[in-house]
């Protein structure tokens, strides 16, 4: 391929998938948190650099589109905070889906990072960050009462 086309091929692949969050952030608007194009592509390019430092490929929209989805109505996020919520979401997925060798479906594991992140951890993400991931495989099989577990 000629090296000159890859400058413009990757500005249409960024620009194509910048467009498809664009519902994404429509539906995040509805909760009051909305991202501006810049940063979009800010988290695109995130998370192209977190796929390939975990030696992972992703195809289709990636998740940050359901990650969007997932978080924008969480009482936890405010609009200052939205983008740096997500940066840190999209690179624990990742991180997780590493950790637990793909034993959970992209879906099962948001269920259990939203579960977690809106129970036990009330917000934070440290929190999430610190969890052993043999709780996320616990907070899919609890019925949202996770107080009565040992920390």
């Amino acid at each position: 391929m000629d090296n000159s086309l890859v400058p413009a091929l990757e500005q249409a692949r960024l620009a194509i998938r910048t467009a498809g969050l664009q519902k994404s952030n429509e539906t995040a608007e509805l909760h009051g948190l909305s991202l501006s194009d810049s940063q979009m592509r800010g988290l695109i390019l995130a998370e192209d650099e977190s796929l390939r430092a975990m030696g992972r490929l992703e195809f289709g929209e990636g998740i940050l589109p359901r990650l969007m989805y997932s978080f924008c109505d969480s009482p936890y996020i405010s609009r200052d905070s939205w983008m740096d919520t997500l940066l840190a979401l999209q690179e624990l997925f990742y991180t997780f889906k590493n950790e637990l060798y793909d034993a959970l479906t992209d879906d099962e594991l948001l269920e259990a990072m939203n579960k977690i992140f809106h129970g036990r951890a009330q917000g934070s993400l440290v929190y999430l960050e610190n969890m052993a991931t043999d709780m996320l495989l616990k907070a899919l099989r609890s019925d949202g009462d996770e107080d009565d577990d040992d920390d």
